[in-house]
């Protein structure tokens, strides 16, 4: 049976609001008419190695992450012990050592701002526009990110201390009322809250956990380049398009990319789950290793026989959809497809056929999520919708859907007659359930990694107020009006009495890593573990004593991530030492045994040893001659003798 035409009798941005003529807005899920539109980008989780915690802005309980995920405002994230995890804002990456916590605090088209409590965030900042800000808060002090460049941020929660590394790039710390330059190839390391005390060092050599991230920023910017003639840097997931595909140009539709090595049988929107994340609403998460870009940009088409992805015209920052695809189903269609209690069915959208969104926007929100493949959106006129991609069409039973299950395996077939019957629907008519909000199926029993109840429960410091909705675990506090001078460097701000760091300034222990097991370039290594090596004190790294550091706190130890390593070289005998307030005494020397060397003649007095003697002047005098005294006088009588 032919597929049913969808047919538009209004405007098109109107009717892209409304998604069809036959849907109420009012059952979206939005607070009212004055909600702004969604965010144009978000965060994607893009890497996750080994035990990696989440918990969404909309449920005060943590699960497991789950990679392609997209962060949005309220976010947070743990890596726990031997862990990490990465996330691609954009073209810039945010690589999270383990024992890491981190939350998203306001996330729109101009802002990134972060919460750190614990652990080391690595940024390559790559891009960022005159009117964006990208701001990581701490317990200490707002660092603001002044121009794209490579930046390091350590938190020590024990000490009440962060450091802040700029390789490249600008930065500026605020709080306490100072607001502190950081250029590059600088070390910050700042403690206290309401009175900040700081310290400016050279930047140390980059540690293991460093090189492993520049290895991985080094390899991300060599894939964006080898795609950037068909999708820009700035759409996320363009990096990974070059290793997992080719590209090729169709007479129809211009650049296509054709995914390699994907499972008999593949079609998109098939293999990953739907997730519910706000504002959007309904989210499709992709199984594929590389399934963000080609599902949260651009258009599927079929082909040459197979299914290939169309970006569209390239444009500088392309907008972020939840999933490109139209609802369908209407009265009597889960009858239709065998699924008793309602199912729910998408179709792919095709090449130039419009995105109309299932949440609440404005009408130029739906030009800009639809410029790369609609551009006159502005017409009125009666249209008639076939979608290109109506024979693929999936369909699963509504609790597989709500659920966060496996769509592969609760796919149902879908008869040509069923598919002559689906009516266009509004998505936002299926309610979420709790594992709809936390991206994946209920485990019970399972146990998830949580940051420790001392680091939930710190208060950052923000230099601008992210928004009300957001609700971190610690809360924030707005950083108070600069009342110093812009960088007093390597010191405390005069007339005030700053807090001493507990370790001396120039002997910083370097990260923790375990030399003795073999590395492994797929995931980052360990920095923080605050578990001492065996027969080592408390903060020293085994089998490196240069970085072992002076006189540490009693009572007092301290994780070994809270600061880089310093670029430590070994001491040289004599030069690092200071000078002695009093002169040291000479060690009085033992005269030593005659050697079978010349000895010095006496007109050369000078090359004697000049150590003080121990003899009176008195003995010297009557001490016999010595045996080259005595060769003369033996001459002299020897002349007499002959001369008698």
């Amino acid at each position: 049976m032919k597929f049913r035409r969808f047919v538009l009798w209004s405007a098109l941005p109107v009717v892209a609001c409304a998604l069809l003529s036959g849907q109420d807005p009012s059952a979206q899920d939005q607070s009212g008419p004055n909600q702004p539109d969604p965010p144009s980008r978000v965060g994607r989780l893009n890497y996750v190695n080994g035990s990696v915690s989440f918990r969404p802005a909309s449920v005060e309980e943590w699960t497991a992450a789950t990679l392609n995920y997209p962060l949005t405002t309220g976010d947070h994230l743990w890596t726990d012990r031997e862990s990490g995890a990465e996330i691609h804002i954009g073209s810039s990456v945010l690589h999270l050592a383990d024992q890491t916590a981190l939350a998203i605090l306001n996330l729109d088209d101009r802002t990134a701002q972060l919460s750190l409590t614990q652990g080391a965030v690595n940024v390559n900042l790559v891009r960022l526009e005159p009117d964006e800000s990208f701001e990581v808060d701490t317990p200490n002090g707002a660092i603001v990110l002044v121009r794209a460049g490579s930046y390091r941020v350590d938190v020590n929660g024990d000490a009440n201390s962060t450091a802040v590394v700029v390789r490249t790039g600008d930065a500026e710390v605020t709080g306490g009322g100072q607001a502190v330059p950081v250029h590059p190839r600088e070390l910050l390391r700042f403690a206290g809250t309401d009175q900040l005390t700081t310290e400016t060092l050279a930047a140390p050599a980059p540690d293991e956990f460093d090189r492993w991230c520049m290895d991985r920023d080094q390899r991300e910017e060599r894939a964006v380049r080898a795609s950037a003639s068909y999708v820009p840097p700035e759409m996320i997931g363009a990096g990974d398009l070059a290793d997992n595909g080719v590209w090729r140009n169709d007479p129809m539709y211009g650049p296509v990319w054709v995914p390699a090595r994907v499972p008999m049988g593949w079609e998109p929107y098939r293999y990953g789950h739907w997730a519910y994340v706000r504002p959007w609403g309904w989210t499709w998460i992709d199984d594929m290793p590389w399934g963000f870009a080609p599902f949260h940009y651009g258009r599927w088409a079929m082909v040459g026989g197979g299914w290939g992805w169309v970006p569209g015209t390239m444009v500088r920052r392309p907008v972020y959809a939840p999933a490109l695809v139209t609802f369908v189903g209407g009265g009597g269609f889960g009858m239709a497809i065998g699924v008793g209690g309602g199912g729910v069915a998408w179709i792919p959208l095709g090449p130039r056929e419009v995105y109309r969104p299932y949440y609440r926007v404005s009408d130029a929100y739906v030009r800009n999520v639809n410029v790369t493949h609609v551009t006159n959106v502005n017409v009125v006129n009666v249209t008639n919708v076939t979608y290109v991609n109506r024979t693929h069409m999936t369909a699963v039973p509504q609790g597989a859907f709500t659920g966060a299950r496996p769509i592969g395996a609760a796919a149902v077939r879908v008869s040509p007659e069923a598919m002559g019957r689906a009516q266009a629907v509004n998505a936002m008519d299926v309610r979420p359930v709790r594992e709809s909000y936390m991206g994946r199926p209920a485990e019970p029993g399972r146990r998830f990694g949580t940051p420790p109840a001392q680091v939930t429960a710190r208060t950052v410091v923000v230099r601008q107020a992210p928004p009300e909705s957001v609700r971190p675990m610690g809360g924030v506090r707005v950083a108070a009006p600069v009342r110093q001078p812009a960088g007093q460097p390597g010191g405390q701000p005069s007339g005030q009495d700053g807090v001493r760091f507990g370790r001396p300034a120039n002997n910083a222990p370097a990260p923790q890593v375990d030399n003795n097991r073999p590395q492994r370039s797929d995931r980052p290594p360990g920095v923080y573990n605050n578990r001492p090596p065996v027969n080592a004190p408390p903060n020293q790294p085994a089998n490196n004593p240069v970085n072992q550091p002076a006189n540490p706190p009693a009572n007092n130890p301290q994780p070994d991530y809270a600061r880089p390593p310093r670029n430590t070289t070994a001491p040289q005998p004599n030069v690092s030492r200071p000078p002695a307030a009093n002169p040291q005494p000479q060690v009085q020397q033992q005269p030593q045994p005659r050697q079978p060397q010349a000895e010095p003649q006496p007109q050369h007095p000078r090359s004697e040893p000049q150590h003080p003697r121990s003899e009176p002047q008195q003995q010297r005098d009557q001490r016999q001659p010595s045996r080259t005294e005595r060769k003369p006088e033996k001459k002299e009588q020897k002349k007499e003798d002959k001369k008698q």
